[in-house]
């Protein structure tokens, strides 16, 4: 996740806290939500032309292609070095089961 300070002016900060407060949540959180609103409100979807989409997968399918498969060794020590995080609190265990013997088939395939 990114930072960055940003400068307002004293109205609008005590405004921002105000809706953030009526609201239940954090400043920082209020401050997300409203700026998502606003970027999202404004975001567009372009639609390609079929050929653009195939020109695409190309370049997409001739990079993999390029790059290769890790081999078992890489994938392993890669995932050795991972950081194992604890489960958030308030997972559920039959859920936490679930998510461990994914983790557990994709990491030992037979």
């Amino acid at each position: 996740m990114a930072r960055f300070t940003l400068r307002l002016p004293q109205t609008l900060h005590l405004e921002l806290e105000s809706r953030a407060e009526q609201e239940g949540v954090s400043l920082n959180q209020y401050v997300v939500y409203a700026l998502t609103r606003q970027v999202s409100a404004t975001y567009v979807v372009q639609v390609l032309p079929e050929t653009q989409v195939r020109e695409q997968r190309a370049r997409y399918e001739h990079l993999l292609a390029d790059l290769g498969a890790p081999s078992l060794e890489a994938t392993k020590a890669f995932l050795a070095e991972r950081e194992i995080a604890e489960p958030e609190e308030g997972l559920k265990e039959a859920l936490r089961a679930q998510i461990e013997a994914k983790i557990a088939a994709a990491t030992h395939p037979q």
